[in-house]
């Protein structure tokens, strides 16, 4: 897949703090890597994550399917990209993790969101509308 064909990716570069005694990245900071690349793509959609908890609509994970197919070590640089799609009232996002200097997938993720509003389960026409363009 070329990272033409996802709704949004951002380039970012692992730190050596993120990495475990085995010299990769531990496993568990991918799923930052995935939240810190929905909360861009958020904005780059005109929403604030705070801003909406401020109004009483929270976006929630509610599942994770993870895939770790090849590690990331310090220093390498990646681009974090997602697609989305909705099934009933939930936003999946389908992000992957690629190894900029060999195009190595290196992580796959399927997670789950969805909406409380003012603290019930159900939908949110502010993101409705900011993902319009994204689905069908």
């Amino acid at each position: 897949m070329s990272y033409k064909d996802y709704h949004f990716s951002t380039r970012m570069a692992v730190r050596d703090y993120e990495c475990d005694i085995e010299g990769i990245v531990n496993n568990a900071q991918y799923i930052h890597y995935c939240e810190h690349t929905r909360h861009l793509f958020l904005k780059e959609c005109g929403l604030s994550f705070a801003e909406m908890h401020r109004k009483g609509v929270d976006a929630v994970v509610a599942r994770m399917s993870l895939q770790y197919k090849a590690p990331l070590r310090p220093d390498d640089e990646f681009l974090s990209c997602l697609n989305l799609t909705k099934e009933g009232i939930k936003y999946v996002f389908h992000q992957d993790i690629y190894r900029v200097s060999d195009d190595q997938l290196c992580f796959r993720g399927k997670i789950e969101l969805v909406c409380l509003v003012n603290g019930r389960l159900g939908n949110s026409p502010e993101y409705d509308d900011a993902f319009r363009r994204f689905l069908p």
